[in-house]
């Protein structure tokens, strides 16, 4: 290359510079979850880039055995953080994966557009959808395999109301997305009782904010990622910090300068922090010691996408115990939609995780992001999200 940046796109689409980036070192190996499932090359990212390689330049077919070993990734990106070349793998997953979309199935590509553009997109169908949800389960009519996928919903949590005003010119922006406000909100509602309780006022987002689209854009669906971008951004208008307690959706909304490429989703994708990071940054808060034994389990998006995820330790430090796993923060297997998509392969990675995690001697998990919530409570683990352990150990805290 001599210096020269390369321009020219294959097959795949994929950024040349991005692709070449891999020297084939191997270093990601012991950080990938199905690698050290499967044992396979192709499982690996190493692997997994190489085969993106002879694909984009004709030199294989787009065929079923590299689209399942695309599908059978994770994106947990660990490998990213493990990278001495800088590998931009989660660029180069996300481009194949929306290069695969067009050629899937037509029943799925119909599912997928209901689901993704339906109701995911729309707050109020999402919501009306978890209703219906909760009474199939209660009449046992999800099939099995993906009851174990899904939370297990009640009528108190779904009618809980989050108090925050939308809108307006606040503190601080307080992200509610899609899945986490319709099936974990009290998580939110916890968010904005610590957050209020160092001085902020907090809002929600006004119209437009319902997902940030990290999921559409793990499945490929990058077009309507963008659309839904460009409403997020819109929806939180300002230059008050963006508070996000869902690592998978800070990251999407920290991408939004690359996913959009203009100045504008730059500038937003900059406010944009976690919120166990915003705390502490502030006067600490007035808690109570005591709280008992914790392992933290750190999101992968929040560990080696965002690389913040000392936050939870630094808030969750005065008023708890705090251990750590043995396993260099591998991926717990949930991934987005990856274990209702993969469950073999993502209930594999969890029992690694699992067993990780007793090792600790610890009663209750903390961690930051739905999916690994739901999959880890599946496990039959107990399962709180830091700003929940916060909000419960705050002196003379309102319950």
């Amino acid at each position: 290359m001599n210096g020269l940046r390369m321009t020219t796109r294959g097959a795949l689409g994929l950024d040349p510079d991005e692709l070449v980036a891999c020297v084939s070192c191997g270093l990601c190996l012991p950080h990938c979850p199905t690698y050290r499932v499967t044992g396979l090359e192709l499982a690996s990212p190493r692997g997994r880039i190489a085969a993106m390689r002879v694909v984009d330049s004709g030199a294989a077919p787009l065929d079923a055995v590299f689209v399942r070993a695309m599908d059978e990734c994770v994106q947990c990106r660990g490998c990213e953080a493990a990278c001495p070349s800088g590998v931009p793998f989660g660029h180069l997953m996300e481009s194949t994966r929306a290069a695969i979309a067009p050629r899937r199935p037509r029943l799925r590509r119909f599912v997928e557009t209901l689901g993704y553009r339906g109701v995911l997109a729309h707050h109020r169908v999402l919501v009306a959808v978890s209703w219906l949800l909760l009474v199939a389960q209660r009449l046992r009519l999800v099939p099995r395999r993906y009851a174990a996928t899904l939370p297990r919903l009640d009528m108190r949590r779904l009618a809980l109301r989050l108090r925050v005003p939308a809108g307006g010119t606040p503190d601080v922006w307080l992200f509610t997305g899609c899945v986490m406000d319709a099936w974990m909100r009290e998580t939110h509602i916890a968010a904005a009782r610590v957050v209020r309780a160092t001085g902020a006022r907090p809002a929600v987002p006004g119209r437009g904010g319902d997902c940030c689209g990290a999921l559409h854009v793990h499945a490929g669906r990058t077009d309507d990622a963008r659309r839904l971008a460009r409403r997020v951004i819109a929806s939180m208008p300002g230059a008050a910090p963006v508070l996000v307690d869902s690592a998978g959706c800070g990251a999407a909304l920290r991408d939004y300068g690359h996913l959009l490429g203009t100045p504008e989703a730059a500038a937003f994708a900059a406010r944009v922090v976690d919120i166990s990071s915003w705390l502490a940054q502030q006067p600490p808060l007035p808690l109570r010691p005591g709280g008992g034994r914790v392992v933290v389990q750190d999101p992968c998006h929040l560990r080696h996408v965002q690389r913040d995820h000392a936050g939870v330790r630094t808030v969750l430090g005065p008023a708890y115990e705090l251990v750590e796993t043995d396993d260099d923060a591998l991926c717990c297997g949930a991934g987005g939609a990856y274990a209702a998509l993969q469950p073999a392969l993502a209930n594999d990675v969890r029992a690694r995780k699992v067993a990780a995690l007793a090792r600790t001697g610890a009663s209750v998990v903390c961690s930051a992001n739905p999916g690994c919530t739901i999959h880890l409570r599946a496990a039959g683990l107990e399962v709180r999200h830091p700003v929940e352990l916060l909000a419960d150990a705050l002196e003379e805290s309102p319950r």
